[in-house]
């Protein structure tokens, strides 16, 4: 059985909510990454952010980077999962919730995070042509 454990990218880090945006952004440039996973104040998951969200959610609307907090970026119900889960499950999560990065949690801590590169390293072409048209699928009702 592939688990997420074995699929994922270890090594990712926390963005505490407290920290502002723009010491989000020096981070995601020198992990080389285009999100991280927001922790509370007790390193739980409380959000993900993108480098989309703070260029469409901040600089896009006017805001200053330096003044606006990851966790005020934050925004609904996080997803995770465990690193022993099946990797079926994984792309179960991924496809119900139309994400694209999923943190990967053990003992209640992140221990890394699941991308879409990691899918298409670890998984067969019939998985990720399920997966993409699923996640990037449009709804009948968006134009």
């Amino acid at each position: 059985m592939t688990t997420a454990g074995d699929i994922m990218h270890r090594g990712a880090q926390w963005i505490p909510a407290h920290e502002t945006l723009d010491r989000a952004a020096q981070l995601m440039r020198e992990l080389g990454v285009g999100a991280l996973p927001i922790s509370d104040a007790n390193e739980r998951l409380c959000g993900i952010l993108t480098d989309r969200d703070i260029v469409i959610g901040c600089v896009a609307v006017g805001h200053d980077p330096a003044k606006v907090t990851a966790g005020e970026m934050a925004q609904g119900t996080p997803r995770w999962i465990d690193a022993s889960a099946d990797v079926s499950d994984v792309l179960h999560e991924m496809q119900e919730h139309r994400i694209r990065r999923l943190p990967v949690i053990e003992n209640k801590r992140l221990v890394g995070m699941i991308s879409e590169s990691d899918l298409a390293r670890h998984l067969t072409d019939e998985q990720i042509a399920d997966w993409t048209e699923s996640v990037y699928a449009r709804s009948s009702t968006t134009h």
